[in-house]
């Protein structure tokens, strides 16, 4: 499928409305992403790859906050586990019909892929069945933080042993001048990548009542608060990073 480049926010706006993941995001959204995360295909790739370390014969794999299903089809190309079937969760109508989309091409170029189940669905309202892995790729800092801890907690409780939750956020950081050098350099990243000095900054407006990032000590604090044994970062890039928790 052919994807659109991102332009939303290419002109001046009178008034820039705070981020939605509605029809607009999701016909520009693989360019979107590529542009404004630095390491996104390395985190999604290797989501999969460390996914099927943790997998478990006859188990679901879930896919929290999926928009258009990168994700899940990482999972899908290396997971063989028997029995496996990913669970793609988001509250995104718009999101989840191009997912599905996506997903229908996936099937026709590849052979036996694990099943898969796309929901329009809230995660804080979902029911988790037991399962051997979440991955949550850039989503928990778009839920409330008052309902970060109660949500890890519900997935801890759904996790096997020997199962893991893969978390991808953007960090914040304690320290001013760190923050700030790393801020700089992804506005340098996304620079390079053609957004305009207009574009960086109506973003960031459209973005700054809607996502909250915490810092990695935090995420640790919360992840061992909600039960989890040990929280290891494999990967960071910038104000990146990507954690493995344990149940």
């Amino acid at each position: 499928m052919t994807e659109s480049p991102d332009r939303i926010y290419a002109n001046p706006q009178a008034q820039v409305a705070d981020f939605a993941f509605n029809e607009d995001v999701v016909r520009v959204f693989p360019d979107m992403i590529k542009r404004s995360v630095p390491g996104y295909p390395t985190i999604v790739e290797n989501i999969g790859v460390l996914a099927a370390q943790f997998a478990q014969a006859g188990t679901p794999l879930y896919d929290l906050g999926s928009s258009l299903g990168a994700v899940t089809q990482a999972l899908r190309r290396h997971v063989k586990t028997d029995g496996c079937r990913v669970i793609a969760v988001d509250n995104s109508n718009a999101m989840v019909e191009r997912c599905r989309e996506y997903l229908h091409a996936q099937d026709a170029m590849f052979q036996e892929l694990l099943p898969v189940e796309v929901i329009e669905a809230d995660i804080l309202a979902l029911d988790f069945q037991p399962c051997s892995l979440v991955a949550m790729n850039f989503t928990l800092q778009f839920v409330p933080r008052e309902h970060r801890t109660g949500l890890l907690s519900r997935i801890r409780q759904a996790l096997l042993p020997g199962g893991a939750l893969i978390l991808s956020e953007k960090l914040r950081f304690e320290d001013a001048e760190e923050h700030q050098l790393l801020t700089d350099l992804h506005i340098a990243f996304k620079r390079a990548n053609g957004y305009s000095e207009l574009e960086i900054a109506q973003k960031r407006s459209a973005l700054e009542n809607v996502m909250q990032p915490d810092s990695l000590e935090e995420h640790r604090e919360r992840l061992l608060a909600a039960g989890y044994s040990k929280v290891v970062p494999w990967f960071q890039c910038l104000n990146f990073a990507s954690l493995i928790a344990l149940p």
